[in-house]
C-alpha cells in the first residue's frame, strides 16, 4: 500500500509539473503564430490545426513536460496495479493541485483564499482515501471486455478529435472530459492487462487492452494539449478530473473487485467525493472576476482563446510567465 501511494504521488507530481511546462510551451507557440499573423494556426471553425499543435509540441518546455508525462504514465500504470482504482486515479488527479502551486512561480498566478481552501480539501480527502482503502481487485476480466475497452477508447478519442476540429474553442470542456475519460480508460486497461504477472510477451501483444492503453493514452494527451490551446482551462480541467476519476473508480469497485477496509466504506465515499469536488473547485475558482486579466509580457494574444484567463486569474497586473 505504501509503495503504491508513493508511486501515485510521484506520478501526480510528474503530471502536474508537465502540465505547467506544456502550458508555457503552448502559449509560446500561440504567441509566435499570432505575431506572424499565421492563418494556419486554426481550422475554419476556430479549433487548433494539427500544424499548430505540432509547433506547440516542439518547444523545449513542451518537450520536457511530455517527458514528465511519460514518466508519470509509467508510475501511474504501476500505481493502478498496486492500488484500488478509486485511490490511484484520485491521487493522480490531484496533479491539479501541484499545477496550481507551480503556476504561482512559472505562470505568475496568485492563488486566492478559495483556491487554497480547495487545495486543503483535496489534501484532506486524499488522507481519508488512504485511510479507507483496502485491497485492490485481481483485474481478471474476459477477452470480450478487453475488446470493448479498445473499441470505446477508439470511439472516444476519434470523436473528440473530430469535435475539436468542428467546434473550435467551444469544444474545450468536451476535450477536457474526453481526455479525462481517455486517462481513465488507460488506468482500467493497465489493471486488466494480460501478460504482465507473470510476464509473457506473446500474451501481452495479443491483448486488446494493450492497444486500448496506447489509443487512450496518446488520444488523451492530444486532447489535453488541445484543451491548453483553446477555451477555458478551468472548465476543461474540471471535466478532466471528473472523467479521470469517477468512471474508473466505479468500474474498479463494481467489476474489478476493488474494496475499502471493513467498516470504512463511508470514509472512502466521502474522501472520493471531496477529492473530486476539491479538484473541480481548484479549477473553477481560477475563473476571473469581472473579466479577463490584462495581458502581461508573456500572455498570448486575445485571439488565441480564453484559456489564459484561467491561468492568470484575478491578477490585475501579472508578474510574467
Amino acid at each position: 500500500m505504501i509503495i503504491g501511494l508513493l508511486t501515485a504521488v510521484a506520478a501526480s507530481a510528474c503530471y502536474g509539473t508537465g502540465s505547467v511546462l506544456q502550458a508555457v510551451g503552448s502559449r509560446k507557440s500561440a504567441r509566435r503564430e499570432a505575431a506572424a499573423a499565421s492563418s494556419t494556426g486554426t481550422t475554419q471553425h476556430g479549433g487548433p490545426s494539427l500544424a499548430s499543435t505540432a509547433k506547440a509540441a516542439v518547444t523545449w518546455e513542451f518537450m520536457v513536460g511530455t517527458v514528465l508525462d511519460f514518466i508519470g504514465f509509467a508510475l501511474g500504470a504501476l500505481a493502478a496495479r498496486l492500488l484500488p482504482l478509486f485511490l490511484s486515479q484520485t491521487v493522480i488527479s490531484a496533479n491539479l493541485v501541484i499545477t496550481a502551486v507551480l503556476s504561482i512561480k512559472l505562470l505568475g498566478i496568485k492563488l486566492t483564499r478559495p483556491e487554497w481552501a480547495s487545495i486543503a480539501v483535496v489534501c484532506s480527502a486524499l488522507v481519508l482515501l488512504a485511510t479507507a482503502a483496502g485491497h485492490e481487485g485481481g483485474g481478471n476480466s474476459s477477452t470480450a471486455t478487453h475488446w470493448w475497452l479498445l473499441m470505446i477508447s477508439i470511439v472516444l478519442m476519434a470523436g473528440g478529435t473530430v469535435a475539436v476540429r468542428l467546434l473550435g474553442s467551444r469544444a474545450a470542456i468536451l476535450a477536457g472530459l474526453l481526455s479525462g475519460l481517455g486517462f481513465g480508460a488507460l488506468g482500467v486497461g493497465v489493471r486488466v492487462l494480460n501478460g504482465i504477472d507473470p510476464f509473457d510477451l506473446p500474451t501481452l501483444l495479443a491483448d486488446p487492452a494493450l492497444y486500448a492503453i496506447l489509443v487512450a493514452g496518446i488520444g488523451g494527451m492530444y486532447l489535453h494539449t488541445v484543451a491548453l490551446q483553446i477555451g477555458s482551462v478551468n472548465g476543461a480541467t474540471a471535466a478532466l478530473v471528473v472523467g479521470e476519476t469517477v468512471l474508473p473508480g466505479m468500474i474498479g469497485v463494481l467489476w474489478l473487485g476493488d474494496a475499502s477496509r471493513p467498516g470504512f466504506a463511508w470514509v472512502a465515499i466521502l474522501g472520493f467525493v471531496l477529492a473530486v469536488a476539491g479538484a473541480v473547485a481548484v479549477a473553477w475558482f481560477g475563473q476571473p472576476e469581472g473579466g479577463p486579466a490584462e495581458p502581461g509580457p508573456e500572455a498570448p494574444l486575445p485571439a488565441q482563446g480564453s484559456d489564459d484567463d484561467a491561468l492568470r486569474h484575478k491578477t490585475a497586473s501579472p508578474t510574467g510567465g
